[in-house]
């Protein structure tokens, strides 16, 4: 196809060869012939489509908000001729991202590699890859697609926290149930035997129904959990900036958590989010989770306190919200008998001028949830600093 300047040229052309001749404007008429032979010639040299072979990865798949990632392609010459004038255009979200290629010989590989776009959080689609082979003018070029699409997963950026106690016992052994008092267990699935289970646990009508031998999954209802209630709510926030903080604030508590191996609940005002027992990898998964989570318009966050009402398990509950609208947060007050701990996150940036910030101030004090302690948060600095000092409260 031609190029803008390409299209330029061919009409520029065609109107120098017909004033010419009509006119009888000789140079005029050789100069317009001279630019339809350029668009002729550029259109037959790239023309020819290039016998290559690529493959791209990105290194890392799975990044921190605003950490490096790259796309890496490999290209490789697997024609019998000198290929030129070649670019690399690699799709990632809504924008392109040109990489020149140099000359490839016969049997030649090389490897392109360019930054990738990390500034916001999300599933980014990167590619298809395109390769784009332009005459020396820039007047014609041709595209052809390479390979399929993947995908770029940038997660919440966190911060090292320590795990609030929650006035339960912390079990020894995480929440290993083949390890764990019988006291503290209680029932949470079936699952098929493993060499090592105790047979005292094997759930014999199962077995007899599915012809495999099934065993009870237990669960140490002794672990401290950890319930994190986000409030996505737009009008919560002041900014965008604010949002993504209180994610990554949502983030930092959850894999805290996680990484000690305690069973995280995360819940929304849209409904729950996700449930981790215990296991390994459980902060991978909340990580991805919250990666994906987009600021809603609903009116009020009370919908993602509903399903706490029937909390038995103690433990820890941490809400995140802005310093925005508060409509439903008063819903707190009516769950937090169901938890040993209770605490707010306040996300956004302080108010200026010391009259705004008394009015801030005396609106967190009366407003939904007063009673609970609240923690106001600009930066993940001050969350480490607030949230050590919640610890040791």
């Amino acid at each position: 196809m031609l190029s803008a300047t390409g299209w330029g040229t061919l009409a520029g052309g065609a109107a120098l060869t017909t004033v010419g001749y009509t006119l009888g404007y000789g140079e005029a008429a050789a100069l317009g012939v001279t630019c339809l032979l350029a668009v002729a010639v550029a259109v037959l040299w790239a023309l020819p489509a290039p016998v290559l072979g690529a493959q791209r990865r990105i290194a890392p798949s799975r990044v921190s908000r605003g950490d490096p990632a790259e796309g890496v392609v490999t290209l490789t010459n697997t024609g019998g001729r000198t290929r030129r004038g070649l670019r690399a255009v690699d799709r990632c979200g809504d924008r392109d991202i040109p990489v020149d290629v140099p000359a490839l010989r016969p049997g030649d590989a090389h490897e392109l590699r360019y930054a990738l776009p990390t500034a916001h959080r999300g599933r980014v689609p990167v590619g298809p890859l395109r390769l784009e082979r332009t005459d020396p003018l820039g007047l014609a070029r041709r595209m052809r697609p390479y390979g399929a699409s993947d995908t770029l997963l940038v997660r919440p950026r966190i911060c090292p926290l320590p795990v609030l106690p929650s006035g339960q016992a912390h079990h020894v052994e995480g929440p290993a149930s083949d390890a764990a008092d019988d006291g503290s267990l209680t029932f949470h699935a079936l699952r098929e035997y493993v060499l090592g289970d105790d047979l005292r646990r094997v759930h014999w009508r199962s077995t007899a129904r599915t012809g495999t031998l099934m065993v009870r999954q237990m669960v140490d209802v002794s672990l401290p959990h950890t319930t994190l209630v986000l409030d996505t709510r737009r009008r919560a926030y002041a900014s965008e900036d604010d949002f993504e903080l209180a994610v990554d604030c949502a983030a930092s508590v959850a894999y805290a958590a996680a990484r000690s191996h305690f069973p995280v609940h995360l819940a929304g005002e849209a409904g729950p989010l996700l449930h981790t027992d215990g296991s390994g990898g459980d902060g991978e998964a909340l990580l991805d989770a919250l990666a994906v989570v987009r600021r809603s318009d609903l009116a009020s966050v009370a919908a993602a306190f509903d399903g706490l009402e029937a909390h038995r398990g103690g433990g820890t509950l941490v809400v995140v919200t802005g310093t925005g609208d508060t409509r439903g947060l008063s819903a707190v007050d009516r769950v937090r008998r169901h938890f040993d701990r209770v605490t707010m996150l306040r996300v956004g940036a302080r108010a200026t001028g010391t009259a705004a910030a008394q009015a801030a101030a005396a609106h967190e004090m009366s407003g939904p949830g007063a009673d609970v302690p609240q923690t106001r948060v600009a930066s993940l600095d001050e969350l480490l600093a607030g949230w050590r000092w919640e610890a040791v409260r």
